[in-house]
Parts: C-alpha cells; structure tokens; sequence
C-alpha cells in the first residue's frame, strides 16, 4: 500500500478503459500531470467524477478519453466555458458525451457515503429542481423519527481516484494542506487510488489542518514536481492565472486544441 511508483507506470496500472474516474482538487492542488498522463496513454470510455471539473476535465474530454461525466458544476474558473465539453455536449465532437448532474452538497455526500461503506447518503436539498428527474442517483427516503421527505443520493465509488499533494514520505503516507476539497473522501471510496506529490521525503512534519492519507488508504504514490500547475500547491506555487485564460482561445478552436494536444503527447 502507498507504493511509490513512477507517474506512467501508475497510471498504466491503475487506470483502465471504461473506468470510473475522479480526479479530485477544488481550485488547488489539481492533478494535472495525472490527467495528461492519462491522455498521453489514450485511455477510452472513461466515467469522469468531478465536483467542480474545469481545465483537466476539459483536456480529457476534448482527447477522447470521456464518454461520461457525474459532476456539480463546470466552467473554466474565473474566465468561462468549457468549450470541448461544451462541443462534446453539442455536437459529439471527439465522441458523444453524456452527463449527470449534482448538486455540490449531493456529490460531497455521494463521496462521505460511499468512503463510509454505505449504499446512500441523505440531505435535504434538490428541493424545487428537475435534476432528481435526469439521474437514477437520486431519490428521496421518509425519515423513521420525523416522518420528513428528505433526498437520498446513492454512494460513490469510484474505481480510481486520483489526487495531487504536497508531499509524502518513503511509506508512503501523504500529506496536503490548504483547501482540500474532498479529496480525503475521494480517495476513501475508490477501489483503488494515486496521490501525486511534489515531493518524497525522509519524514513528515506536522502543518496547521493537514489531512494525512496514511499508506494503507494509497495504492501508489508518484513524485511530480509541479504535477497541479496551472493550479496552485499552496507552500510551492501560485496558479497561473495566464494559463487559465490561454486555454479560452485554445479550447474554443477544433484546430487549435489538436495542436495543443499534439505537443502533449509528444512531451
């Protein structure tokens, strides 16, 4: 458990075609290099879970690699559209993309329940919408002490989730600090799972609100310095704001974004 492994060799083990994928980070620590390494390996037909996909969800859809997407809200941050998801959505261009869509409180719950080994989870939400209508994810339960309607989201489990953190030690254990997300419940859930880190060293140190994933919760950890940029990893970088606003003019041109992907694959 939390073997430590090169990114390449990782991800051509533990991501597969037809997988149920979650690369996890809220604005910060986002896995990038995971997810472009992922593209380099043309992995196919890929579920994609995501509270708040943005940029590498945008990557990945426009490769190919997607044929489904569970999230709760996307958009480039701070900037706009999605465009290949948006020309995936409109016009099945590379492939036909179908979704399924949550609420942020819905898909938190889906990882607590499924990372707590429980079928669903129950919140009080989606109350006045029409997304209960489009998902076989979410239903509603009577609670026993109150007679109270409430929402039931069933459990998610992803085959592999995929993280990015500060660093890790030689056993394996992982740890983050800054916004976290649900990271920690992501991974919690997954049948199996990869932390990428910025560094492996001898032993951690204790940081203010670190989550620590210890190694048994890991399947394997690889050593990517810079592996969140354009993202931050709050102690080593700052986002890059010009990279978020680059990939406007990259993503919204068929053309365009071919030529991106070509220099990916070949790095």
């Amino acid at each position: 458990m939390g073997e430590i492994v090169a990114l390449r060799e990782a991800v051509a083990e533990l991501v597969h075609d037809g997988d149920t994928v979650a690369l996890e980070g809220f604005t910060h620590l986002i896995p990038f290099a995971a997810g472009h390494e992922i593209i380099r390996q043309r992995r196919r037909d890929l579920t994609l879970v995501r509270m708040t996909p943005d940029l590498i969800y945008d990557q990945l859809i426009g490769a190919g690699c997607a044929r489904r997407l569970v999230f709760s809200w996307g958009g480039n941050p701070g900037v706009g559209s999605l465009h290949r998801l948006r020309d995936a959505l409109r016009h099945g261009w590379p492939v036909p993309l179908e979704i399924e869509e949550h609420s942020h409180a819905g898909m938190a719950n889906r990882y607590v329940a499924g990372a707590s080994g429980l079928p669903f989870a129950v919140l009080r939400g989606y109350s006045g919408t029409d997304l209960p209508a489009h998902s076989a994810t979410i239903s509603t339960v009577t609670c026993p002490f109150t007679g109270e309607n409430l929402a039931a989201v069933a459990a998610l489990n992803p085959d592999v989730t995929i993280v990015h953190a500060q660093r890790a030690d030689r056993a394996g254990h992982v740890q983050m600090w800054g916004i976290t997300g649900v990271q920690k419940e992501a991974v919690l859930a997954a049948r199996c799972s990869l932390a990428t880190v910025e560094e492996i060293i001898d032993e951690l140190t204790p940081v203010p609100d670190a989550v620590v994933l210890p190694s048994w919760a890991v399947t394997a950890v690889a050593e990517a310095p810079g592996g969140a940029a354009p993202s931050y990893a709050l102690g080593y970088y700052e986002r890059d704001n010009a990279a978020y606003l680059a990939w406007d003019a990259i993503s919204r041109d068929r053309e365009r974004f071919a030529g991106w992907l070509r220099e990916l694959e070949a790095a």
